[in-house]
């Protein structure tokens, strides 16, 4: 298990991080959400030992992290961190080295990750020759080649097609049911509620959301109802909780305060004959995103 206890980093006098709390057991993938300049990169300097803490606490399986376990874990960093002049092959012998694994070992998961990416044809290729999508791949292949304990992913998807967006998230779900901690950060709340059941959304530095995810969208007051049919608009937008309508190609988004005004909207469309769709929804994780950030700044 990982932890992260009430840990806060100062640079100078400014507070990048701010009383952070959370935990993430083996086989989770947790959410670490925020805007640019929010603390994210901080933390994960931090939970690999790259960064001091100015105070609390850091574990991982209750040690301290330090070299004697940094070979356990992984990291995919936002920018790219290739050496482009090596060769695939070079460059994953370079970082399995780093991770402390055998020439051997390193050659049998390299060759095993590039076919099961589509890609081994490029193993003896300079890295500067590949696309900025098998570029992202090599990335992802070199932070994954030491089978890690722990997994931090930063925008794993950055110049990635959806063919290859479903091939990274199969192999990060098939990390996650070996046992490996992930955390996954990513400004696409899409990508976010693929795979994390739990999260933490900071904004300057300090937690201002965690929790289960269904948890959080249960307790968010806003609903969301879809409707596909001809209505009278402007006496729907009169009914009292509803907050805003948007017309879409052939339906309506409707944002209502609470769940409990879906039954005056479905009381007034029931009058009429057309309707193809009436859904209740849970806002999007992407809309209390929003909610969250917008009322920490308005502060």
């Amino acid at each position: 298990m990982l932890k992260v206890e009430h840990v806060t980093k100062y640079y100078g006098d400014f507070k990048a991080v701010d009383d952070l709390s959370f935990e993430v057991k083996e086989g989770e993938i947790f959410g670490l959400l925020g805007v640019n300049g929010a603390g994210k990169t901080t933390t994960f300097r931090m939970i690999m030992g790259l960064l001091d803490k100015s105070s609390g606490e850091i574990t991982l399986n209750g040690k301290n992290i330090d070299y004697s376990i940094t070979d356990d874990i992984g990291f995919l960093t936002e920018e790219r961190s290739l050496l482009t002049k090596l060769t695939v092959k070079e460059q994953a012998i370079y970082f399995g080295a780093l991770k402390g694994m055998s020439n051997e070992k390193i050659l049998n998961r390299l060759d095993y990750l590039l076919k099961k990416f589509d890609i081994y044809e490029y193993k003896n290729k300079k890295i500067k020759e590949l696309s900025k999508g098998n570029q992202q791949k090599i990335q992802f292949i070199t932070a994954i080649l030491n089978e890690p304990k722990l997994l931090i992913l930063d925008e794993p998807f950055s110049g990635l097609d959806p063919f290859n967006i479903e091939l990274f998230k199969n192999e990060i779900l098939d990390l996650s049911r070996k046992g490996s901690i992930i955390i996954f950060s990513s400004h696409r709340m899409d990508h976010v509620e693929l795979f994390c059941k739990k999260l933490v959304i900071l904004v300057n530095g300090k937690s201002v959301l965690s929790g289960n995810i269904k948890d959080i969208k249960e307790s968010f007051m806003k609903k969301n109802i879809i409707l596909k049919g001809s209505i009278d608009i402007e006496k729907l937008k009169k009914i009292n909780g509803v907050e805003k309508v948007i017309e879409k190609a052939d339906e309506y988004d409707i944002t209502i305060s609470s769940k409990d005004i879906a039954k005056d909207v479905f009381k007034f469309i029931s009058k009429y004959d057309d309707i193809t769709k009436f859904v209740v929804e849970e806002p999007s994780l992407n809309e209390i995103f929003i909610s969250k950030v917008g009322e920490s700044y308005e502060k």
